[in-house]
């Protein structure tokens, strides 16, 4: 017998309404998407206000699941659990508002030059300071590239698996793993061997 997907439809208990069960309701019951934001809304909120901070959150959170709504029905049915998706989708829409903001800090240092501006890998870093993670590992993620943070954060801070990462990423799974080894192998010669994201989970 062929073995079924993690997060699949015959995962769920029976008699539980599952994610998927909550979309396809809500093509002809709109309201019902707001189960949905009750689910995972904060689970959401907690991931993207350790990414940006709590002041930026709540915008990053509402994009997302406006989002979600606008293209619910392009949700794989066949997959019980929303979670990475909703994941994938809070991800883009940290990258936007990186750019976005990126822009706005380029267009303030051009009109006031003679004041010291902060690169974003600065603030970047900063910002994963402040939610109490030592500042060399703070200065190690904020090297990486954007799209190496998104899936290491993923799979550290959020907690998916690596076949969800690549349900929220778009990307194989085996490409997952390769990306993920080799991300891994970086901060552990950063950090002498240690696994530092392992360290600040809590």
């Amino acid at each position: 017998m062929m073995a079924v997907p993690s997060g699949t439809e015959s995962d769920v208990p029976p008699g539980k309404v599952t994610d998927a069960a909550v979309l396809r309701e809500s093509l002809r019951q709109p309201e019902r998407f707001a189960d949905l934001f009750d689910r995972h809304g904060d689970e959401i909120h907690r991931y993207v206000a350790r990414r940006l901070g709590p002041d930026m959150a709540e915008d990053v959170v509402a994009e997302t699941f406006l989002t979600a709504f606008r293209k619910r029905a392009r949700y794989d049915l066949g997959r019980a659990d929303a979670r990475p998706w909703l994941y994938g989708i809070a991800t883009h829409a940290l990258r936007e508002h990186r750019r976005a903001e990126a822009r706005r800090n380029r267009a303030l240092a051009r009109a006031a030059p003679d004041r010291p501006e902060e690169s974003f890998d600065e603030r970047s870093a900063a910002r994963v300071a402040a939610g109490r993670l030592r500042p060399e590992l703070a200065a190690a993620l904020a090297r990486l590239s954007a799209a190496d943070r998104d899936l290491l954060l993923l799979i550290a801070w959020a907690e998916l698996s690596y076949d969800e990462a690549a349900q929220a990423l778009g990307v194989p799974i085996g490409t997952i793993k390769s990306r993920l080894h080799r991300i891994r192998k970086k901060l552990h010669r950063a950090f002498g061997g240690t696994d530092p994201l392992q360290e600040n989970a809590t």
